[in-house]
C-alpha cells in the first residue's frame, strides 16, 4: 500500500493480518456462542419432554393407589349359605355369596322390581366382592347368622363416577352408568355407604379381568423370579468371562473374533434372544413356557454381553503397578489377579451388573416371545411356575380397553419407574462409595 507521499507502508501488511485474526476471532465467539445456545436449548427440550411425560403418568396413576368401596349390610343367612346344617370349609366355601350381595342390595332398595334394573342394581358392586365375603365368613365362622355391614369394593364403572372420570351431565348414552345407578349412588353416598380407600387390592392381587381387582403383585413376583435367575446365571459366567478375556486369554485371531462378537451382540435387538429362546429353551430342550426359568435363561443371554463389557473395563482401569508390585513380591499370575486385581474392579463390575439387571427388569419384546404374555392370575411360587412379568403386565392393561385399566398402566409404570431408580440409584451408590482414584 502507497502512503499518501507515495512511498509503502511498512505496517500495511500487519494491520491487514490483524484485522482478519480479529474478524476470525468474532467468528469463533459467535460459533461457540451458538454452540452453547444449541446444547442449552436441547437440554431444555428434552428436560420439557421429560416433565410433560412424567407429568402425563403421575395425572392418569395418582387415581389408581385409591379405590371406591360400598358398604352393605350384609345378613350371613344359615338357610342360604348352609341349607342342610353343615358348617364345614368345604361347604361354606362352595356356598352362594352372590345371593347375599343381591339381598343385601333388594333390601337397601325395595322399590326395584324392574329384571333388567335389578341386574344394574348389582352391578354398583364389584363381581368379585362374592369372594371378599366368602374369605371373610371363613376366617370368621362365628359370623354366621349375624348382620354385619361389610366394606366391598364397586365396580369399576362406580369407581370411575366417584373419581370423576365420568360426567354425570353427560348425555345418558354416553356415559356406562344409567340415570337410575346415579340415583342409588347419590342415595348411598347420602347414607355415608361410599367411601374412597387405600387401594391395597393393587399391591395385593394378582392380574384380573376387572380393573377393581386387578394387581401387580403376581408381575412382581414373576419379576423377582425372573431377575434371580438371571442374576444367579449371568453374574458369575459373566465375571468369568471378562477376567479370562482380560486377564488370561492369550492375544490371537480366535480372542478378537470373540471380543468382537461379545460387542456385537451388546447391540442385538432383544427380540432375537427370545426368539432364541423360544428356538432352543423350549422348542428343544422342553421347557415349560411362559415360566421364570425361561425367562431368565434369556435374559441371562441378553445382559451377559453388557456385564462383560464392564467387566473388562473395571479391570482395565486397576493401574498396572498393582499387577507389578503383586509379581514382584513373588505372586503367582493367579494370585495376583485373584487376590489384588480382582478385588479392586469389583465395584465396578457391579455397577455394570446392576445396570445389566435394571435392562433386564424393563425388557418385554423378548419375553413376549417365550410365552409370559399369558393372563397368569395365580402368584408364581417357583420358578417352574406360569408367570409374567411387570413390562407384559403393563403392555397386556394398556391393551384393555376398560377406562379402569389405564389409571392402572400408569401406576404400573410409576412402580417399574421407582424400581429402575432405585436399581441405578444403587450402581451410582457403589461406584461412588467403593470407587477408588488412582
Amino acid at each position: 500500500m502507497n502512503s499518501p507521499n507515495g512511498s509503502v507502508s511498512p505496517h500495511a501488511p500487519h494491520g491487514n493480518t490483524v484485522a482478519k485474526v480479529r474478524a476470525g476471532l468474532a467468528r469463533r465467539r459467535a460459533a461457540e456462542t451458538r454452540f452453547r445456545f444449541y446444547g442449552l436449548a436441547s437440554l431444555v427440550v428434552g428436560l420439557a419432554f421429560l416433565a410433560i411425560m412424567f407429568s402425563s403418568i403421575i395425572g392418569k396413576a395418582y387415581s389408581a393407589f385409591q379405590q371406591t368401596y360400598i358398604g352393605l349390610d350384609v345378613q350371613f343367612d344359615e338357610r342360604l349359605l348352609a341349607p342342610e346344617g353343615k358348617r364345614d370349609a368345604e361347604t361354606l366355601a362352595a356356598a352362594d355369596y352372590g345371593g347375599l350381595l343381591k339381598q343385601s342390595l333388594e333390601l337397601l332398595f325395595p322399590d326395584v322390581k324392574d329384571r333388567q334394573q335389578k341386574r344394574a342394581l348389582n352391578k354398583l358392586v364389584s363381581s368379585g366382592a362374592g369372594n371378599d365375603l366368602r374369605r371373610l365368613l371363613l376366617a370368621k365362622p362365628d359370623l354366621m347368622g349375624k348382620t354385619v355391614r361389610v366394606w366391598l369394593p364397586a365396580d369399576d364403572d362406580v369407581d370411575m363416577f366417584a373419581k370423576g372420570q365420568i360426567d354425570r351431565h353427560d348425555s345418558e348414552g354416553d356415559r356406562r352408568l344409567k340415570d337410575y345407578q346415579l340415583a342409588w349412588l347419590d342415595k348411598l353416598q347420602a347414607e355415608g355407604r361410599v367411601e374412597k380407600r387405600f387401594n391395597s387390592l393393587f399391591f395385593k392381587a394378582g392380574d384380573s379381568r376387572e380393573p377393581e381387582l386387578a394387581g401387580i403383585r403376581g408381575a412382581v413376583a414373576g419379576s423377582f423370579l425372573t431377575l434371580m435367575v438371571t442374576l444367579v446365571l449371568s453374574l458369575p459366567i459373566g465375571f468369568a468371562a471378562a477376567v479370562y478375556l482380560e486377564e488370561f486369554a492369550p492375544r490371537s485371531r480366535w480372542t478378537d473374533i470373540i471380543e468382537v462378537n461379545i460387542n456385537n451382540l451388546a447391540a442385538v435387538p432383544s427380540i432375537v434372544f427370545g426368539l432364541l429362546g423360544l428356538a432352543v429353551f423350549i422348542n428343544f430342550f422342553g421347557l415349560p413356557r411362559s415360566s421364570p426359568l425361561v425367562g431368565g435363561l434369556v435374559l441371562t443371554l441378553m445382559t451377559l454381553p453388557v456385564i462383560i463389557i464392564a467387566g473388562r473395563s473395571a479391570l482395565k482401569a486397576v493401574p498396572p503397578s498393582i499387577r507389578e508390585a503383586a509379581l514382584g513380591v513373588g505372586a503367582s499370575h493367579m494370585q495376583t489377579v485373584f487376590h489384588h486385581v480382582f478385588p479392586l474392579a469389583i465395584p465396578g463390575m457391579l455397577t455394570g451388573a446392576i445396570i445389566g439387571m435394571a435392562r433386564a427388569l424393563g425388557e418385554s419384546a423378548p419375553l413376549l416371545m417365550i410365552g409370559m404374555v399369558a393372563f397368569i392370575v395365580d402368584i408364581p411360587r417357583s420358578v417352574m411356575a406360569p408367570a409374567t412379568v411387570l413390562p407384559v403386565q403393563i403392555y397386556l392393561w394398556a391393551d384393555s380397553p376398560e377406562r379402569g385399566f389405564v389409571e392402572r398402566t400408569s401406576a404400573a409404570i410409576l412402580v417399574l419407574l421407582a424400581f429402575l431408580i432405585v436399581m441405578n440409584g444403587l450402581a451410582v451408590y457403589l461406584r461412588k462409595r467403593y470407587e477408588k482414584r488412582w
